[in-house]
């Protein structure tokens, strides 16, 4: 090996977030209004409570869960869709425009609405962990 060469070892970085940089800190913000509440997943970002999401990030923006009753007014006055993810139409998920999701003010309405819902659903029971 020539003189002064330093070896580097094959590194191979991790594969990036498909989330975008400003979404996460949107997202951070706006679960930040509510200290009960704290954001999980490392790869997909998102909320739950007693088992069930409420929200997460996908590389599209925040999928944000609605009751019927405020889904549909949501979609007309925000001129939003419904989430798909893996090709599947979650119907009770709609994509947070990303005007709105910069707007934490007018959007935490929105949170509370979503975290309510699911307060009102039964609790999933706790899974076990592996090898136990």
């Amino acid at each position: 090996m020539p003189a002064g060469k330093i070896l580097q070892k094959n590194i191979m970085a991790k594969p990036s977030s498909p989330i975008a940089a400003q979404h996460l800190e949107w997202y951070e913000k706006l679960i930040a209004t509510n200290p009960k509440i704290s954001r999980k997943g490392a790869t997909v970002p998102y909320t739950a409570l007693n088992g069930h999401m409420f929200s997460f990030l996908t590389a599209g923006g925040l999928a944000l869960r609605l009751p019927a009753a405020e889904r549909e007014p949501f979609l007309t006055k925000y001129h939003a869709r419904l989430c798909e993810a893996y090709g599947v139409v979650q119907r009770e998920y709609v994509m947070v425009p990303d005007e709105l999701l910069a707007d934490t003010g007018a959007l935490r309405p929105w949170f509370d609405a979503s975290l309510a819902y699911v307060a009102t659903l039964k609790p999933k029971p706790a899974k076990k962990a592996k090898g136990r």
